[in-house]
Parts: C-alpha cells; sequence; structure tokens
C-alpha cells in the first residue's frame, strides 16, 4: 500500500501544483519499486533459506539413517554374541548333566552290588540258621519222644521245652536282628 507524501502547502506554491504532484507521484513510484524490490529479496532470501533448511534437513536424516544402521548392526552382533554365548552355556551345561548322569548310573551300579552281595551274604547266613534251625527242632522232637514215658515227665519236658524254646526264640530273634543290622550298615557304609 503506497503512502502518499505530502507536501507543505509554501512548497506547492514555491514549484507549482504539477511539479509538485509530479514529485509525489515520483516518491510514490520510488516506494513501490523498493517494495517489490524488497518482497522480491524477501522471496529469494526465504527460497534460499527453505532450500539450505531441506538440505540440512536432509543431511540430519541421513546421519540419522546411518546411525541408527551402525547402532542395529552392533545390536546384531551383540545378539549374535550372545546366542553365541547361550550356545556354548547349553553345550558345557549338557556335558555337565552327562556327567551326572555316568555319576549316578556308576553309584546305581556300586549300590546294586553291594545289595547284591548283602543279600548273597544274607541268604549264606539264614541257610546256615535254618539248618540249626531244623537240627535244633529234630533234637527237641527227639527228646520229646525219649520223655514221653509218662504224664508227669510230659509236664516237665513240656516246661521244658517251652524254657527252651523261649531261649531259643529269643536269641533266634537276636541273631536275626544283629544280621540284618549288619547288612544295613554293610550297605550303607560299605
Amino acid at each position: 500500500m503506497p503512502v502518499t507524501a505530502k507536501l507543505s502547502k509554501s512548497f506547492y506554491d514555491a514549484l507549482g501544483e504539477n511539479v509538485a504532484n509530479e514529485l509525489v507521484d515520483w516518491f510514490n513510484q520510488v516506494d513501490a519499486t523498493y517494495r517489490a524490490d524488497l518482497r522480491e529479496l524477501n522471496d529469494l532470501n526465504f527460497q534460499r533459506f527453505d532450500a539450505k533448511m531441506g538440505e540440512r534437513f536432509a543431511e540430519f536424516e541421513t546421519k540419522m539413517e546411518r546411525r541408527f544402521a551402525g547402532m542395529e548392526a552392533k545390536m546384531d552382533l551383540r545378539f549374535a554374541d550372545m546366542d553365541q554365548r547361550f550356545v556354548g552355556m547349553e553345550a558345557k551345561m549338557d556335558l555337565r548333566f552327562a556327567d551326572m548322569d555316568q555319576q549316578f548310573a556308576g553309584m546305581e551300579a556300586k549300590m546294586d552290588l553291594r545289595f547284591a552281595d548283602t543279600e548273597t551274604k544274607t541268604d549264606l547266613r539264614f541257610t546256615g540258621t535254618d539248618a540249626k534251625m531244623a537240627t535244633g527242632f529234630a533234637s527237641v522232637r527227639d527228646e520229646l519222644m525219649e520223655r514221653l514215658v509218662s504224664q508227669q515227665q510230659l509236664a516237665d519236658f513240656r516246661a521244658e521245652v517251652s524254657d527252651k524254646l523261649g531261649d531259643f526264640m529269643k536269641w533266634t530273634v537276636v541273631l536275626w536282628t544283629t544280621t540284618i543290622l549288619a547288612v544295613i550298615a554293610t550297605g550303607m557304609f560299605g
């Protein structure tokens, strides 16, 4: 919007109306020209600024993409390293579990041998005890038959057999208990 220049009345009187109006028109034209030039210069400056900002944003975007690509590559390497570490740890754990399985198998084999040995020893001991018991019962039966002559003798014999049988049962319990404890102790500490 052009600004109309106003001149003083004495200026109009000195130069005249036509010259003063031409001077005012010329000032307005110069003003309009300067305004147009200034607007054009501002438009050019804004275009340069906009182009530079576009370049800078493009450069910034390129830098950020490079950085993110670098970070992504580093993270991929680290994840690959972690995967390798987990594979290594898994292999170590598999070896340790296999070792433990072997140790348990060895312990189980040892325990099976000890139980078999204990069972064999127990069978031998009980075989001897069974033979002794059979001999003892046969001897008692024979004595019983010999003493069955009279009722009195039979009553006395019954009391004696009962005492012997009680003693025999006590000793049998003691024998079996010590044998079982020995078998258990041999299996646990042997």
